[in-house]
């Protein structure tokens, strides 16, 4: 009798795509049960069952009547293999080719996968880092951004200051008598006697009253048990204005016509006239405290030791001076220094110690004062890790801060000096 195998019916092919997703997850479910070495794992298996065999090792069911039944049928059974060897293994010779092209087909797919995977991910890296280089450069644009608007507030600010401070002084300015109008125009003055607006200089290159109120505020402590204070070049009266905030009592002199009558239309009490000649006025230890900002760098040799000798006599026994002026020893600072046509001489700490000690005075503190931010001075570089750039690394580090402490460093000093 013949036997008739009905053929299946021919299915579809399967897209490529599907088994390679397929095999993926195969592969990431075999890497979820053995964590040492999952794909080598999983590929011995296919290959250990892969070869296809009559010759499987005769095995026999639990229990003693199964052993005895196994060793009863195992003559029988080796004889049926032995004649239908000749049919079954060229089924499972072809069996097992196809086995082994399956695997090496999932070998190939395996590779192929890797490589598309690594590839995915070296680009999402380059797309990421491309992506933070695009955000570091938008944030230090925005920064860029953030800081010239600051700046540009900041000077317009400054500038309205300025004007604000330009017409109080017009307004609280003294009218001059009319004078009948000559018959003839008169000579322009010399070089040398023409006018010189300081009050507009100072307004614009020191800056608004409210920045210098603030910087000078720490000097209040320094006279809370020294009044009478006077406040020798009180300019805008700023600081007169903090000692009057305090309650200390103080008084201010100016040659500055207009100065003077700025600071009296803030009602302060303000004299013009010569400083040294006012102090020549007053008795001896009449004052408690001397302050002068910004003044001794207007005075040559003479005149300036003569204004200390005079302080110092007119300064009672425990008596306090503070002599605020540019520190030359900042190169950065000169710039303040030669953009005043009235100054007459820088003078470095040890100078003006010297000259206050030599008139009298016990002892003498210097304060550096008003040192520049951040973003004005030298930074740090950064080296490569690893010690063979510590000696770099530390010579570098230490010219930065010699660099900044010679160019960059405090824009003022204040002597402090006492009876």
């Amino acid at each position: 009798m013949a036997l008739v195998t009905e053929l299946p019916a021919r299915r579809e092919p399967v897209p490529v795509e599907h088994i390679i997703d397929r095999l993926d997850d195969e592969l990431r479910r075999s890497r979820q049960v053995d964590g040492s070495s999952p794909r080598l794992a999983a590929r011995a298996k296919a290959e250990r069952l892969a070869r296809v065999s009559a010759d499987r090792p005769f095995l026999y069911k639990p229990g003693l009547v199964g052993r005895i039944r196994g060793v009863i049928l195992i003559p029988i059974k080796w004889v049926l293999r032995r004649l239908m060897r000749w049919y079954v293994e060229p089924v499972a010779a072809d069996q097992r080719a196809f086995n082994f092209s399956v695997l090496a087909l999932v070998d190939s797919l395996t590779e192929r996968i890797e490589a598309v995977r690594q590839e995915i991910h070296a680009r999402m890296d380059e797309i990421a880092h491309a992506v933070a280089q695009r955000d570091a450069e938008i944030a230090q644009a925005v920064a860029h951004g953030e800081a010239q608007t600051r700046a540009t507030t900041a000077g317009l600010s400054t500038r309205l200051a300025e004007h604000d401070d330009r017409l109080m002084r017009v307004e609280r300015r003294p009218l001059a008598p009319a004078t009948p109008r000559a018959a003839a125009s008169a000579p322009a003055p010399e070089p040398a006697a023409q006018p010189f607006d300081y009050f507009a200089f100072e307004s614009r290159m020191r800056g608004p009253r409210e920045l210098i109120r603030e910087r000078q505020r720490e000097y209040v402590d320094d006279f809370r048990d020294a009044a009478p204070v006077l406040d020798v070049g009180c300019g805008r009266g700023e600081f007169l204005s903090l000692l009057a905030e305090a309650g200390i009592e103080a008084k201010g002199v100016d040659i500055d016509p207009d100065m003077v009558a700025f600071c009296r239309g803030e009602g302060l009490g303000v004299e013009e006239g010569d400083a040294l000649a006012y102090l020549d006025r007053l008795e001896a230890g009449s004052l408690g405290g001397i302050f002068a900002a910004q003044f001794v760098e207007h005075l040559e040799p003479g005149p300036l030791t003569r204004f200390i000798a005079l302080a110092a006599s007119r300064l009672r026994p425990a008596g306090v001076m503070v002599l605020e002026t540019i520190n030359p020893l900042s190169l950065f600072a000169l710039r303040n220094y030669f953009a005043d046509l009235t100054h007459a001489q820088p003078l470095i700490p040890e100078t003006l110690s010297l000259l206050v000690k030599e008139a009298g005075f016990d002892r003498a503190e210097v304060r550096f004062l008003n040192e520049l931010e951040e973003g004005q001075v030298l930074e740090s570089v950064e080296l490569p890790p690893g010690p063979e750039f510590d000696p770099a690394r530390r010579a570098l580090e230490s010219n930065r801060a010699r660099l900044n402490e010679v160019v960059f460093g405090p824009q003022d000093y204040a002597l402090v000096a006492h009876r």
